[in-house]
């Protein structure tokens, strides 16, 4: 194999955007996209020059031209379509959050795990020039021993109880959406957390409308995070260490530019801006990843997903929130 023939599962607004990024990628092309509706599919084929589209996830599974699956429908179908493509050999990219219990990511990591397939987290925070660098200043040690992580990222969502932001069902709330974002942040930097608290406010639907998360780690480093479907915020995390802090400007998720303060020094700001919309990085990721017959990746790796997916958990729980997972099994 040479190249990578991709398919989209879940002709959405985020996909498109995705889509256009694979023109970076010389060794890589969309060839299949599906839907539960033949006339969305057919419409988002045709906008992004797509030569096939499904009427059925089914259909996209058993396709034996495609070699990967980007799914992006909404978190509670992520994993019945994950579990059937598993089982047909096709490689993934899913999107975050990777589903809505830790239990049901679990099942996909063991399932890709048995069926030796790369499977990864579309977490692109993680691919982002800026981040990569600023990886590279925390292990050489620019800020010293890091310490703790301080950030948020919120919405002003329209308050409409007919939107998915929230229905349940439809793994709606901040918590999928956007707090993923800061968890994984910080579990990219300290690995998996020991503590996890949570306070926060649901919707009448059930679903969390924004949180404060505090989590800790016995050597007693910290991150403090909030997120918000009601308050519009900068979205900005902050890195303290104890010879300075990094601060990774708005909106840190997918930034071009991070400002290094060392004691005692002036400021100094890195640009490194992603290629195209910011997405051609993790798609370069599983392409390098399913053409080197690798079974994951070392940046984004499954046990990093099933632990911000255990934090996610844990701050349903702590909300009394009770996440709706979808089935096993592809109609």
């Amino acid at each position: 194999m040479n190249s990578v023939r991709w398919g989209v599962v879940g002709p959405g607004r985020i996909a498109a955007k995705v889509v256009r990024d694979f023109a970076h990628l010389p060794d890589a092309e969309v060839v299949a996209v599906a839907s539960r509706s033949a006339e969305r599919a057919q419409a988002f084929a045709a906008a992004n020059g797509i030569g096939r589209a499904h009427g059925s996830y089914r259909a996209i599974v058993e396709d034996d031209e495609v070699d990967a699956l980007y799914i992006a429908t909404p978190h509670p179908q992520h994993r019945a379509v994950a579990l059937a493509a598993l089982k047909a050999g096709k490689a993934l990219l899913v999107e975050k959050a990777f589903t809505v219990t830790p239990a049901a990511t679990r099942e996909i990591a063991a399932a890709a795990t048995e069926a030796g397939v790369f499977v990864m987290e579309a977490m692109w925070t993680r691919f982002q020039p800026a981040v990569v660098r600023l990886r590279e200043l925390l292990a050489a040690g620019a800020i010293g021993d890091v310490r703790s992580v301080q950030g948020e990222l919120g919405v002003n969502a329209p308050i409409d109880p007919q939107d998915r932001f929230y229905n349940i069902a439809a793994g709606g709330g901040a918590l999928f959406d956007l707090t993923v974002y800061p968890v994984s942040f910080a579990q990219m930097l300290f690995g998996a957390p020991d503590t996890v608290v949570a306070h926060g406010t649901l919707a009448p639907s059930g679903v969390d409308v924004e949180e404060a998360v505090l989590l800790g780690w016995a050597d007693g480093r910290t991150a403090s995070l909030f997120t918000s479907l009601r308050c519009a915020t900068p979205g900005q995390m902050r890195v303290f260490g104890s010879a300075g802090w990094i601060d990774v400007l708005p909106r840190f998720h997918h930034p071009d530019t991070i400002v290094l303060h060392r004691t005692g020094r002036d400021p100094e700001e890195i640009t490194a801006p992603a290629t195209g919309a910011g997405y051609a990085h993790e798609l370069r990721e599983v392409t390098d990843g399913v053409l080197a017959g690798r079974p994951e990746s070392a940046v984004m790796p499954l046990v990093d997903t099933i632990a911000v997916q255990d934090v996610l958990g844990a701050v349903a729980d702590q909300l009394g929130m009770v996440p709706q997972e979808g089935p096993a099994e592809l109609p």
